[in-house]
């Protein structure tokens, strides 16, 4: 007998302490109808027309479209008090001053405010105002590794580089995903753009762009030992517009942290980035001039 009361205590005692602290979560309004710990989310606008941005700079220059990754409910990478979202967007804004400063392109953000977009809405907005360029900014966190520093240029891969870049592609890729529901699905034709030969130039384009990146940027930023890397990010896919993404360092990192949220910091990356896009134009032209030559 006593042994029954002894295995009916060890299991009623648990169950009673759970259920203390659900009435108690409850009456504190932690849990329970209308407590508001239920995400609420803009959906994407279907087949609704989307609003493109302002397009600012000088005429008869290239496009670059800059996108500011993440936004609205989905904050990206977070570390030391510092939120992803809206660090880049301030790297964003100073990379638009400084191209529009120095007349080498115009430009346009795909968010100018905290707005959640779908990665396919990101390059679409690129597609429509027929940029010449797109970059993607971002920043990641590598937990409690905080001594991994440095940022990184991807380009668009069927197959990723490393493992590194496949973990980070999966995790960029799924903050479309919305109670287990892809938001952004594609159609064959776009999911297989990379096996159609007509996409090499833009590919091969990205990959140069990607160079210049890390050859103007040497006295400019720090850069991961393994600074230059693909995946299959699906923010690059646009199949007509040289796309990269740039993952400017790890806020978990306490020195990339607060470069990154320093007028020094964005001064950096804004001067080596446009220098970048400086030279990139300025090839291109005259490859175009080449073609038209011979």
């Amino acid at each position: 007998m006593n042994r029954t009361v002894h295995l009916l205590a060890l299991v009623a005692l648990p169950l009673a302490i759970i259920g203390g602290l659900v009435l108690f979560a409850r009456g504190a309004g932690v849990i329970g109808p209308g407590a508001g710990y239920v995400m609420r989310v803009d959906l994407p606008r279907g087949g609704a027309p989307m609003d493109l941005p302002e397009v600012t700079g000088g005429e008869d220059l290239p496009l670059v479209v800059i996108d500011p990754g993440h936004g609205g409910h989905d904050p990206g990478a977070s570390a030391r008090g510092y939120v992803e979202k809206r660090l880049v967007m301030g790297l964003a804004e100073a990379l638009r001053d400084e191209l529009e400063r120095q007349g080498i392109a115009r430009v346009a953000l795909t968010r100018e405010d905290d707005t959640y977009l779908l990665h396919n809405e990101r390059y679409r907005i690129a597609q429509r105002l027929d940029a010449d360029l797109f970059l993607s900014i971002h920043a990641d966190s590598a937990g409690a590794a905080d001594e991994v520093t440095g940022a990184s240029i991807y380009t668009l891969s069927k197959e990723a580089s490393s493992r590194a870049a496949a973990l980070y592609a999966a995790k960029e890729n799924a903050t479309d995903v919305i109670g287990g529901v892809d938001l952004s699905q594609e159609d064959k034709v776009v999911s297989d753009i990379l096996v159609d030969l007509s996409q090499r130039r833009t590919q091969e384009r990205s990959v140069r762009f990607a160079e210049l990146i890390e050859r103007e940027g040497q006295d400019y930023l720090e850069f991961h030992p393994q600074a230059r890397r693909s995946a299959w990010l699906a923010v690059l896919r646009a199949p007509d517009i040289p796309s990269v993404l740039f993952e400017s360092g790890f806020i978990s990192n306490e020195t990339d942290a607060q470069r990154l949220a320093s007028d020094e910091g964005r001064e950096a990356f804004a001067e080596a980035m446009s220098r970048a896009i400086a030279v990139y134009f300025l090839r291109e032209a005259t490859n175009r001039e080449g073609l038209d030559d011979s």
